[in-house]
Parts: C-alpha cells; structure tokens; sequence
C-alpha cells in the first residue's frame, strides 16, 4: 500500500525546536521579548499597515476582538453560516447574537446581498471569513457597511497572506483575526494574532488579554488570561521565515489540481484576488461523503468535509437562523476538501488527480 496523504500537516522543523530551546533556557516563558518581536514581525511581513496583537488561540482573538470594538447584549453581528463556530461563538461570548448570512458559491464567503437582506436596526457590525484562503468580497462588503453605518471584522484564520486587489486581508476591518493552529498554513504550535486598525483598539484587546490591566494591579475592565506565551511566540518567528515559501507551493499545487481534474467542480479565484490555499475545496455534486471514503479505501489519500453542519443548524444557534440559505445548504453537501499542503510532492498530486478522476467518472 502507499503511503497515505493526509488532508493537512504541520510543518516543524530544527529551527522551531532550537527557538524554543533557546527561551526555556532564558527563563522568561510568558508574555514577553519575543511576543512583542512576533507581533511587529507579522505585521510587517504581512504588510498590514498595522499593529497586531498575539494572543493564546484564534477564538480568543475574535472574542477579545469583539470586546474591544464594544460589541456586546443586544447587538447583532452578521456572519457566514458555513464557517467554523468559532466565528458565531465569538459574537456569543459577547452576549451579542450571531445573524446568519448565506455565501457565494464561487468563494465560499460571505454574499453581499444576502448580508445586507438581513441588516436590522440592531447590526453593529458584519464578519466575513476568508475561507480556505480565499478574500472575501470586501469592496462590497465595506460599501455595505458604510452605507449603515456598520464595523467590519475580519476572520482570516485560514488565510494568511492572501489578498484582494493588493490589499492584505486582515486590513480591510476594524481588526482581522489571523489563526496559529498547528494545521493552519503557518502555526505558532496553538496561538491568534489580531491585526488592529487604531492604537486604541490594539490597547483595549491587549487590556483584555491580560486580566483587564495595562499597569499591574490597576485593572480597567473585566479581562481574561488569553496572552500568548513565549514559547509559542518563538515557534511563530521561525515560522515566519518560511510561510512564503509554503504558500507558494500551496498554490502550484493547487494549479496542477485544477489544471488536471476532471468530473468535479474545482476552486475558482476571483479577479484580483490572491488565494493561498489553507485548503483546496472541490464539490462533489453527488455522494460526497461515500467519495471521500472511496478516496481513502481505494486510494490511501485523506479529505476533510468543512463544513457539513452549517452554524445556524448547531444546537446553540438553532434559534438564531434567519432566512433559508441554499448556497450554504448547498456547499455543506458537496465540499470536499483535498490535500494541498506543502508536503505533498508531484507523485502524490498525481494519485489524487487519478484518485478523484477515476472517482468521478465511476460515479462514487
């Protein structure tokens, strides 16, 4: 049997391991040196223009995010259903209400016109994630916005570097979140950055990461532990210095696939956006689920289904869902994720383009 392709792999090498060596032996493991140099590193490798602020997961960036823009009971906040919950869970944490939006098909983010079909005069703000790499539509979105009067959020967990017209994503917003989970397309071991707009707002998430204090014992509002420690700060600069390098493989990758499969439906990029890939989604009009199983059975190569239950159908959202979503309905039964990671080499990419060619033609 060869060997299997996973759907996602983390990626750590000597470097990594030396970095954090190198702060056991300092001494100084939490919140500090080398927090701060990720922070002013990320911002500037990305280009964003702006401060950042590291924190211990993704969520909590979003969390921390929301708090500091004053989102809180009785506001709504408009988000994709066809995320992970975090996104939703983020503006619930705050005692605000998640409002379901549906997403386009092509980019699988949020669709302008069905975020503005649910506005009411409670939507303080609207969240779109860059799913899978790919930018949202955000002219339109921050058109929409302005016209009401509306913040912007960004969710970019999955989509570091990536961009719309020249602008990186997580600097479109009043912040953008930035996920450094071990499976995203650069980790910090487990982590978040939020990129802030303003001075002000990079002060509030940092208040709220720390306790709610600036200046020990003088705390200003109810904060929580969310700080990021050195060590995984460590793990993110060595990182840092190869995420390019992944995302550039990520997307030859990703155009061997398109150029190459057949009997699917493969990513599209729209114009003036630059995808990085976190994952190459496919849709599957029929059987996706027994297709993915065939894929590994037959073939040895992983997939992923994100996401198959979409937030407003989630036990804790179930009362939240506004309108009916077919786009949403629709991807949650034919996305499939295949394998795109920087280590898969030619002859893998060359069993999955015969795996899901022969899959589809079969009618699997």
């Amino acid at each position: 049997m060869t060997d299997f392709i996973p759907p996602a792999k983390p990626l750590i090498g000597d470097e990594e391991r030396a970095a954090v060596d190198r702060v056991l032996r300092s001494g100084m493991l939490a919140q500090g040196p080398e927090v701060k140099a990720f922070e002013q590193e990320f911002s500037e490798h990305f280009g964003l223009g702006r401060e950042c602020v590291a924190v211990n997961s993704g969520t909590s960036g979003q969390h921390l995010g929301m708090l500091a823009a004053g989102v809180g009971p009785g506001d709504e906040v408009i988000v994709p259903s066809f995320t992970f919950a975090a996104t939703a869970n983020s503006v619930a944490l705050t005692g605000a209400t998640p409002v379901f939006a549906d997403i386009e098909e092509g980019s699988f983010c949020l669709d302008p016109k069905s975020v503005e079909s649910v506005i009411t005069e409670r939507t303080v703000g609207i969240m779109p994630v860059h799913l899978y790499g790919h930018p949202a539509n955000m002219p339109a979105l921050i058109e929409l916005a302005r016209r009401h009067d509306l913040m912007i959020f960004e969710d970019a967990a999955q989509a570091h570097g990536a961009s719309l017209d020249g602008t990186p994503v997580g600097a479109f917003g009043a912040w953008g979140m930035f996920s450094l989970y071990p499976t995203k397309n650069m980790t910090s071991g487990e982590g978040g950055m939020v990129s802030c707009e303003t001075p002000e707002l990079a002060r509030k998430v940092r208040l709220y990461r720390n306790q709610g204090m600036e200046k020990q014992y003088h705390n200003e509002v109810v904060g929580l532990n969310n700080r990021m420690t050195d060590i995984h700060a460590a793990i993110g600069r060595e990182q840092l210095k190869k995420v390019d390098a992944w995302t550039r493989t990520r997307q030859q990758n990703a155009e061997f696939l398109s150029a190459n499969l057949e009997g699917v439906t493969t990513p599209p990029v729209a114009e003036g956006a630059v995808h990085v890939y976190h994952q190459y989604t496919i849709r599957v009009p029929e059987g996706r689920d027994e297709f993915s199983a065939a894929l590994k059975s037959e073939y040895n190569v992983g997939s992923g289904m994100f996401y198959p239950v979409p937030n407003h159908e989630l036990a804790p959202f179930a009362g939240n869902a506004h309108a009916d979503l077919p786009a949403t309905a629709k991807a949650a039964a034919e996305c499939l994720s295949l394998p795109v990671h920087p280590s898969v080499d030619r002859s893998g990419l060359e069993r999955i383009v015969e795996a899901v060619n022969a899959l589809a033609k079969a009618g699997a």
